[in-house]
């Protein structure tokens, strides 16, 4: 079982290769060699390519010309930027990377951090503000400091927060050490409790956050399963889960997507694998790519086993699929970080099940994936082993689109719940992932008991829940293929 643990050695690695980069005359690499590869790589496979004219082929048609464009922008990322089809309007999701191998530790869950998350929220109209935990990674910092979901914090390095400043104070999570009060709430008073202060380390996370059984819901034996990320490198952690869930013949099974951005493809075909009976080569999902590269159009089945990757995602053996034969339902709790490879779960079981039922707030809505391009023109940028060794650029951008068995991508706006319960409105009693009273999970467990989920607890009578970066990264919502699993 890989845990959420220091992965000191990767990083030292991570850490050498870099400073053999530092290393490298930087007048090997210039501004516009890098640019050349920005702006081929985008042309080649960026899905809007064709509704960019700046990507048109033409354009490097008069070599002079071309260079006096690419020479124009004083960085390699505002030539990114300036290609970017309706940038944060239809394509919302490619990005430049600076640290390509920074970038496959985080695709691994391998980064520093606190191993927390928070939900921010005004709580009075006042515009006082707090942020509570609404997720702590098993063995992080946070956890260690004795940090649970559903703690209430009102100040970060002795900052009170108010709607002025939050988004500001949060910025701090960024450091390497934090200092945050903590409170609780009676009445719509806030009492201080303790300071506690958190270093963050290099840890990998495994996604596979809790497994558990209830034992009779109505009769019902109801497996839970809070996941947090498809990483492929934890392909056997959760098959193991869903092993237990076989052995337990659980008959429903509720699926917590809540804190789920994304990740692999593939890993998102397993999950799919693991839940539908039915399985066995049919399409689970499509994808679709510009017309430069309508060769790489090709279809995800179901699948029987699923392959086992290390921590670099090498692959290093199979496993037959732990597959539920039993399920009369599936519950998934969704909240707007429900995304990309969580949505394509979703979208992908439709054509194939009628009892899924959505619980929480509505997904996020992103229905198309990228591929890792490397400055490696022999390889048509997709193989970081032919990457030029001078620098560690890369990008991430939208390079394909995905459907479902019935040619259904229609989800930009996400999907909206069938059981609708507003996890901030609670923002004063949240509970630990697997009580039965957490206000979600009751939800859903209530449905399973026949009976319209009446919550118990007060709510505040004002609250607003707000956005903050919350020390997310743009691969936390990815969506994407290996370029090993591309036409060669």
């Amino acid at each position: 079982m890989k845990n959420f643990k220091p992965f000191t050695l990767l990083f030292v690695l991570a850490f050498l290769a870099s400073s053999c980069f530092n290393d490298i005359d930087d007048s090997q690499t210039t501004t516009n060699s890098i640019n050349e590869f920005i702006w081929k790589g985008m042309n080649s496979w960026y899905t809007w390519q064709s509704q960019v004219p700046d990507l048109e082929d033409s354009k490097a048609d008069d070599a002079i010309a071309f260079d006096d464009y690419l020479n124009q922008f004083d960085s390699s990322i505002d030539l990114f930027n300036s290609l970017i089809y309706q940038d944060g309007i239809t394509d919302r999701f490619s990005w430049y990377v600076e640290d390509y191998i920074a970038l496959q530790q985080q695709f691994q869950g391998i980064s520093k951090s606190f191993g927390l998350r928070f939900q921010s929220v005004q709580i009075n109209t006042n515009g006082d503000v707090i942020f509570y935990v609404s997720y702590v990674a098993n063995n992080s910092p946070a956890s260690n400091a004795n940090i649970k979901r559903g703690d209430i914090i009102n100040a970060i390095n002795g900052t009170f927060l108010n709607i002025s400043n939050y988004v500001t104070a949060a910025n701090d999570f960024y450091n390497d050490s934090v200092t945050l009060s903590f409170v609780s709430e009676s009445n719509g008073t806030l009492s201080s409790i303790e300071d506690k202060t958190i270093s963050s380390v290099i840890l990998s996370e495994n996604p596979i956050h809790l497994t558990k059984v209830f034992d009779d819901i109505n009769g019902h034996k109801v497996g839970y399963l809070v996941y947090t990320a498809f990483r492929t490198s934890y392909n056997d952690e959760l098959n193991d889960a869903f092993a237990i869930f076989k052995n337990e013949n659980i008959d429903e099974l509720i699926l917590d997507l809540r804190h789920n951005g994304g990740g692999a493809v593939e890993t998102s075909a397993y999950l799919s694998s693991m839940i539908y009976a039915g399985a066995g080569t049919d399409v689970f999902a499509s994808l679709t790519f510009n017309e430069k590269h309508n060769n790489e159009n090709d279809s995800y089945f179901f699948k029987n086993t699923l392959t086992v990757y290390d921590t670099n995602d090498n692959a290093i053996g199979e496993q037959p699929i732990n597959r539920l034969n039993t399920l009369n339902r599936i519950y998934i709790l969704t909240s707007n970080n429900t995304a990309s490879a969580s949505e394509m779960v979703i979208n992908g079981l439709k054509p194939y099940m009628n009892s899924i039922k959505l619980v929480g707030t509505t997904t996020y809505g992103k229905n198309v994936g990228s591929v890792t391009l490397f400055d490696s023109p022999n390889t048509d940028y997709r193989q970081q082993s032919s990457a030029n060794p001078t620098h560690t650029i890369a990008m991430q951008p939208i390079v394909f689109q995905i459907f479902n068995k019935n040619g259904e991508s229609d989800y930009t706006q996400g999907f909206t719940p069938d059981i609708e319960v507003i996890e901030p409105q609670y923002w004063n009693n949240i509970l630990e992932f697997g009580d039965e009273n957490e206000v979600i999970l009751k939800a859903a467990l209530d449905d399973i008991r026949g009976i319209v989920s009446k919550n118990s607890m007060t709510k505040p009578s004002f609250y607003k829940a707000l956005e903050t970066n919350n020390i997310s990264e743009k691969f936390e919502k990815e969506m994407y293929i290996q370029n090993d699993l591309l036409d060669n």
